[in-house]
């Protein structure tokens, strides 16, 4: 029975799955206090360097096809920022810089989310019920932090 507390916690214990994670990489990680800027965590790169992250993840409770549907997420483009977008049913995680969010997203043009952005990394069969990684996002699908270490988010 999923009840609105387990509902509401599942986004935290995710951020501290995917922060776990990094850690076992060797990854630098410091954690906000406070989300109040959509921040989940902070990494200090090798050159010192500091970039910020934002973990997003959708629970094996979904409804089929939206397995990988991220929606109406505010958002303006960020400098040294991170999104990670993890999908617990389909066992996959994606790493896209703000701008690549940006330039991948839809932004709604209408209704009560207008302005807010939206993101949906996977495709579906229903005749196979089963959910399967879009291809135009398999570029950013990822087994390792590699990205947010080495890669610069602005290029």
């Amino acid at each position: 029975m999923r009840t609105f507390r387990n509902n509401a916690a599942f986004g935290k214990r995710i951020e501290f799955y995917i922060v776990g994670l990094m850690l076992k990489e060797g990854l630098d990680v410091y954690l906000p206090l406070v989300d109040d800027d959509a921040i989940d965590a902070v990494v200090k790169r090798p050159n010192g360097m500091y970039v910020e992250v934002q973990i997003k993840a959708r629970s094996k409770d979904v409804v089929f096809g939206d397995a990988a549907l991220f929606a109406a997420l505010k958002h303006e483009y960020r400098p040294n920022y991170w999104f990670v977008f993890h999908s617990a049913r389909m066992e996959k995680t994606w790493i896209m810089s703000s701008k690549e969010f940006i330039k991948e997203s839809n932004q709604n043009k209408n209704g009560k989310n207008i302005g807010k952005r939206s993101i949906w990394f996977n495709g579906k069969n229903t005749k196979k019920k089963s959910e399967h990684v879009h291809s135009k996002f398999e570029k950013y699908v990822s087994t390792n932090f590699n990205r947010i270490l080495n890669e610069s988010p602005d290029d």
